[in-house]
């Protein structure tokens, strides 16, 4: 896909972090976008800071923790605007609590915002996906679903589960002209930290260290949005650390599972 004018996109996560920066530079490409997140009045900034407004945008409130109503959700993006070309899956919550300190309920929390809510999003979109002569699936992991950290145990299983998910998926779409993206970022400086969940399920409110000298929304978008156009698979926007773990889990699991239990992962 080289070209957003006039395409239609579906950014979930649309209100801050990365999925704000999506939102701006796909309107200055052009694009008809359908903004979703929890918060309506968040939206609504988004979208008027972009320069959008009713005819090329649609606010489209969702809670991918309860995914029921998707169906009907999906059916008003092709009410507004007859088609959809690109949906990024990029909704989300992080952890920041160790394993035996967590509630069971902050698990399956994460793990139905996450996985679940991601994958029904997806299946409710893909009927109107797969009548495009070309679109795309883009679903924003992370790093972690690479590899394991400490205090991030099922945050890390939701991304392993959505990697593994969209792979199949990409399998099963390669003869309907639906290509699939996975965008695997390491620290970005956004909100993500500060609204990570912890043990008891409440945010932590605060910003890592790490988060504070990730890159920038901005630069994450820019390079996911040069990934979709150029039909890319796979992509890592991360700092040099974060990148290095990716290739010592691979090759050398050993020497990355003494280095990972003594990296300050805050």
């Amino acid at each position: 896909m080289k070209n957003f004018q006039d395409k239609v996109i579906w950014i979930t996560g649309a209100s801050s972090g990365i999925g704000e920066a999506l939102v701006k530079d796909m309107a200055k490409r052009g694009a008809k976008i359908v903004l979703s997140a929890r918060r309506e009045e968040a939206l609504i900034k988004v979208r008027n800071e972009a320069g959008l407004n009713d005819e090329n945008s649609l606010i489209l409130p969702l809670d991918l923790e309860h995914d029921e109503s998707l169906q009907v959700t999906a059916k008003k993006v092709i009410d507004k605007f007859g088609s959809l070309d690109v949906l990024i899956n990029n909704g989300g919550v992080s952890q920041r609590s160790k394993f035996l300190d967590t509630k069971p309920e902050v698990f399956r929390k994460i793990m139905e915002i996450n996985f679940m809510g991601t994958v029904a999003l997806t299946r409710a979109a893909l009927p109107y996906l797969v009548k495009q002569p070309e679109s795309q699936i883009v679903a924003v992991s992370s790093v972690v679903g690479k590899y394991g950290t400490p205090v991030r145990t099922v945050y890390s299983a939701s991304k392993h589960a959505v990697n593994g998910f969209f792979d199949a998926l990409r399998a099963e779409l390669w003869q309907q002209n639906v290509k699939v993206l996975i965008v695997c970022p390491g620290y970005i400086k956004t909100n993500i930290s500060f609204n990570a969940l912890t043990a008891d399920g409440s945010p932590q409110q605060k910003m890592d260290k790490g988060q504070s000298k990730g890159l920038s929304p901005e630069n994450c978008a820019t390079q996911i949005i040069n990934a979709i156009r150029q039909g890319k698979r796979e992509i890592y926007p991360a700092g040099k650390k974060e990148l290095m773990g990716v290739y010592l889990k691979r090759f050398l699991p050993g020497v990355f599972s003494k280095i990972v239990r003594k990296v300050n992962v805050t």
